[in-house]
């Protein structure tokens, strides 16, 4: 990424990766993207200007009416403590203020950000950080304010997609695109992490911060609101009705909120000193706040007014702040076809450009029941955060009545059919083992129900999708996407596969590219998952191969939610398949998400050498041996031919160093110990470069370079 940042900002970016389009609700906050944003700690109160050639901004403070340069169109403003910042119209740069004083000079604009490639959306300024979203990737990325005015970097954890973000005093917060879920971090890593906890797995449209708390509409539209009550800032005192609001804005102690009906606001908490009376009659199109004050855009005439117990204003100048009007939205060349354009729209931004109006609430419930549609009501629709539930005839009637000609596998809790649904998808079925309430039923059961629970949340393109469910009597049945190609493991080991024309994955480029994509699901599961998941039973069958033979990872019957810090581990009893579990868990009960790295690096030596987990080596014509007592003695005295797939052939001069690479990380994967081990992130990134290396071998690597982080 380009930067053009000025002499006194530090930036360095790293990007993001994750995705899913739910409803624009806009809402605006203490860390919001807006039109109008308050700079708490100086009083300041800015917005972008409506009718002018540029989208300006001009703010007011102590008795002061100044534009701030530069003198260009912005499409959003967000304000903290001590600065705010800019987005530029486009989003591909943005500025910041700093108005600490009674001088202009305090105003003078500091760029932070530019790129002509990558542009932002929804800019947010918290206490003491801004953070921005990439608009094409939904990455975020964040800078945090230090002393003597530098910004350094620090952002959520890599490879997550954001739909919206939010931040607060020393931390922000995101809707995630892939599961809806919230997601926080920062400095304050206390305040993030009991925000998100909170939260848990609710599915959200939109978020706000404040100080301390965040509040937000959920998929079916009602409020909820998470963090620290100390003043009865969550303790909204009404009944609500779904998408009752249009804008929200959170402060330290208070929570105030715009009603969709009639524009007016209502807040809550503050220990009782936010009264509406001073705002009675009011109608506003949004809404900000500071520490211990609101601000508000009326309908009437787009002019700002604030109120609360921590805002005074020259009783001479009425309500309303010395400032020209303000535009209520950003203006955007699209064709605003989802909710209408809003009144006056062109003469508002002067020509160039449309405002395009909130969706009522009509509209909200039509995009929220197409995003859910795929739930259905029912004793069983609390398992479900999107699966579709099934009767038991339904999936009978699909696979022939379960007949042994569908039968394609079997996983975790049950025989695997391939089915056709009545509008034509074709889906795997796996179906229980029926019988009577044994201890064998218990354990069907307890698979059913973490398989449920957590594809029912887990959306990756490296994961299999879950379809829905059946829950009847004794019945328990997952309906999956169909995967065409089947299990990895059949093609690696199938006794057809003999020749080197016979199957796709007879070449060494696609067989790491079928490792880098089962190794970016579990990175996804470990890094990415709120909360991490341990796998548990990470093997060559348990990767399935799509039709464009794309690899996905399967069967989550014995997944376990994992701990939230890298390194920390939980006691298990030891589960899992012979020859892929990792001895340090097998013998000590102790799992770690390394430990599903000790499966996959079982996986890596399959690929590598054709060889099952578990074999009879017919060299020494002794019993079974594993794969990995086969193939590591070998590779570490270098002498990695000898253990090669022979249905391949030697790899060429392009292949070489990325073969020798993925063995050598085999290696590491497979070590005894757990913390000698590198992390998914790590596995990720060096079979990233193995690929690369497999279509061009220039600035190669040695042997010895593997990426592998310290702990």
């Amino acid at each position: 990424m380009t930067t053009s940042p000025s002499p006194s900002f530090t930036i360095t970016i790293n990007l993001l990766l994750i995705a899913v389009v739910f409803p624009t609700v806009f809402v605006h906050g203490l860390g919001s993207a807006s039109t109008i944003a308050v700079t708490y700690g100086s009083g300041t109160v800015c917005g972008i200007l409506a009718g002018k050639p540029n989208q300006r901004i001009e703010c007011y403070r102590r008795g002061q009416v100044i534009s701030l340069e530069p003198i260009i169109s912005y499409d959003a403003i967000s304000g903290g403590r001590d600065f705010f910042c800019g987005l530029r119209s486009g989003g591909f740069s943005f500025f910041c203020w700093s108005p600490g004083d009674d001088s202009y000079s305090s105003f003078l604009p500091k760029r932070i950000y530019f790129n002509t490639t990558i542009r932002l959306r929804d800019l947010t300024v918290g206490e003491n950080q801004v953070c921005a979203v990439e608009n094409v990737t939904g990455v975020a990325n964040c800078w945090w304010r230090e002393a003597g005015e530098k910004f350094r970097f620090l952002s959520p954890q890599k490879f997550q997609r954001f739909q919206s973000i939010t931040s607060g005093r020393g931390f922000s917060c995101g809707v995630l695109k892939n599961t809806n879920g919230v997601r926080c971090w920062g400095i304050s890593t206390t305040t993030a992490a009991e925000i998100q906890n909170q939260f848990g797995n609710v599915s959200m449209l939109s978020l706000v911060a404040g100080d301390s708390h965040v509040c937000g509409l959920n998929y079916t539209g009602f409020l909820i609101c998470k963090g620290k009550n100390s003043s009865g800032q969550l303790d909204f005192p009404f009944d609500l009705q779904p998408f009752e609001f249009s804008g929200l804005a959170l402060g330290v102690n208070h929570s105030c909120a715009i009603r969709r009906l009639n524009g007016s606001v209502v807040c809550w908490g503050g220990d009782g000193k936010f009264s509406s009376n001073e705002i009675e009659g009011f109608s506003f199109e949004s809404i900000v706040a500071g520490s211990n004050f609101t601000c508000g855009l009326t309908t009437r005439n787009l002019s700002l007014i604030c109120w609360g117990p921590g805002w005074s204003l020259n009783p001479n100048l009425g309500m309303d702040l010395p400032l020209p009007n303000i535009i209520p939205g950003p203006c955007t060349q699209t064709s605003c076809s989802k909710c209408g354009i809003y009144p006056d729209s062109g003469n508002l931004c002067s020509g160039s450009g449309n405002i395009c109006k909130q969706c009522e609430s009509s509209t909200l419930r039509r995009q929220s029941s197409r995003s859910m549609r795929r739930q259905r009501s029912g004793p069983s629709s609390k398992h479900a955060d999107r699966a579709e539930e099934f009767s038991f005839s339904e999936l009978a009637a699909a696979t022939n009545g379960f007949s042994l000609e569908n039968k394609i596998g079997s996983g975790s809790f049950g025989i695997v059919y391939r089915g056709k649904l009545p509008d034509g998808r074709e889906v795997a079925i796996k179906r229980g083992e029926t019988g009577s309430k044994t201890k064998r039923f218990q354990e069907k059961e307890s698979a059913f129900e973490s398989e449920l629970a957590f594809l029912s949340r887990l959306h990756h393109k490296h994961l299999v999708s879950l379809v829905g469910f059946c829950e009847e009597n004794d019945e328990r049945l997952l309906v999956y996407e169909y995967m065409k190609n089947g299990a990895l493991y059949d093609h690696i080991h199938s006794k057809n596969n003999t020749e080197k024309s016979s199957s796709v994955l007879n070449s060494w480029k696609m067989r790491i590219k079928v490792l880098l994509d089962a190794a970016r699901g579990i990175e996804y599961l470990h890094n990415y998952a709120v909360p991490p998941i341990i796998h548990r039973d990470i093997k060559s069958s348990n990767i399935l191969l799509d039709a464009n033979w794309v690899a996905r990872v399967s069967d989550f019957g014995l997944s376990l939610m994992g701990p939230q810090f890298e390194g920390e581990y939980m006691s298990a009893k030891a589960a899992g398949t012979v020859g892929y579990m990792d001895p340090e868990y097998y013998g000590l009960n102790v799992l770690t998400a390394k430990s599903d790295v000790y499966g996959l690096g079982v996986v890596l030596l399959e690929l590598l050498t054709g060889r099952k987990a578990i074999f009879k080596d017919d060299e020494d014509g002794e019993g079974p041996t594993s794969v990995v007592d086969f193939a590591v003695p070998k590779i570490r005295d270098g002498e990695l031919g000898r253990v090669l797939d022979v249905r391949i052939g030697p790899p060429d001069v392009n292949e070489a160093e990325a073969v020798e690479l993925v063995a050598n990380m085999a290696v590491h994967c497979v070590n005894l110990e757990g913390k000698e081990r590198p992390s998914m992130t790590d596995i990720v990134a060096n079979l990233e470069r193995a690929l690369a290396l497999c279509d061009d071998s220039h600035g190669s690597i040695s042997s010895a370079s593997i990426s592998v982080a310290s702990e």
